[in-house]
């Protein structure tokens, strides 16, 4: 293994900076490429047939070009849709995103659980096998937030947030049969926890904000626990469009350890 091949996260947009700041506190040292498919945003309208298709074909021209040592799939939509493809046909380690609904079930008081995602995460199998699981003797309810997607990708570019959507979303889970017990949220798509500051307030202080973003970060570190780092340059964000602002994102990429935008040719 080349110490210097970097890990690869991708998103559809800036969600898997959540990702990425857990993996910055278990693997410091790692060469990292953060890549954002900002030509496909938002993933959550989209048909499964139309993320697969996008997310493998982009993996594969980036698993070409970069030969990354693992590839993190830092998004629930395109993890429970195309994380089996993706595993198929690159013959690199692939970490999915899957909601965390497991830990919430384990801390969950009142035995009712929300989960928040966009329109696609939430009506797949993947979703119910889980919570069939991890979650049979729960009540899980659910509410396709998409707005929060768009929310946060403002938020990191230094837009003010509209507070409709925090409270849209919270309503969407609160109003439902059984929605008053609720006292622990899954935030089902890695741009969430970037306003779980936000989304904590509008539920109130005692309903716990849960995902899978550390859990991700020890399954990487425990992937590469025997490997070597050593970065050569200074890790970049690789975008699929060029913005019509792009260094708008820079203040916040950087915060993240990310020194520089490309745009994937």
């Amino acid at each position: 293994m080349d110490a210097a091949a970097p890990i690869l996260v991708f998103d559809s947009g800036v969600g898997g900076l959540s990702v990425l700041a857990e993996l910055r506190k278990a693997l410091p040292a790692a060469p990292v490429i953060y890549a954002a498919d900002n030509g496909g945003l938002p993933y959550g309208t989209k048909s499964e047939a139309e993320i697969a298709a996008r997310v493998c074909g982009l993996l594969g021209r980036m698993s070409e070009r970069f030969r990354p040592r693992l590839i993190c799939i830092a998004c629930n939509t395109a993890s429970t849709i195309a994380l089996g493809m993706v595993r198929d046909v690159l013959a690199v380690p692939i970490v999915g995103t899957v909601p965390a609904i497991k830990p919430a079930a384990a801390i969950t008081r009142s035995g009712t659980i929300g989960l928040l995602g966009t329109a696609a995460t939430i009506r797949q199998g993947y979703v119910d096998r889980l919570a069939a699981e991890f979650a049979g003797d729960k009540v899980l309810l659910r509410h396709a937030a998409g707005e929060l997607v768009g929310a946060a990708e403002g938020k990191l570019r230094g837009q003010p947030l509209d507070p409709g959507v925090i409270a849209r979303a919270v309503a969407g889970l609160r109003s439902q049969p059984g929605g008053t017990a609720i006292d622990t949220v899954v935030l089902a798509c890695t741009h969430f926890p970037l306003l779980r500051d936000e989304l904590a307030a509008g539920f109130g202080g005692d309903v716990a904000m849960i995902d899978g973003a550390a859990g991700i970060a020890r399954r990487i570190a425990h992937l590469t626990r025997d490997q070597a780092f050593a970065p050569t340059a200074p890790d970049f964000a690789l975008f699929t469009r060029a913005d019509a602002d792009p260094d708008a994102l820079l203040p916040a990429l950087r915060h993240y350890g990310i020194a520089r935008i490309e745009v994937l040719q």
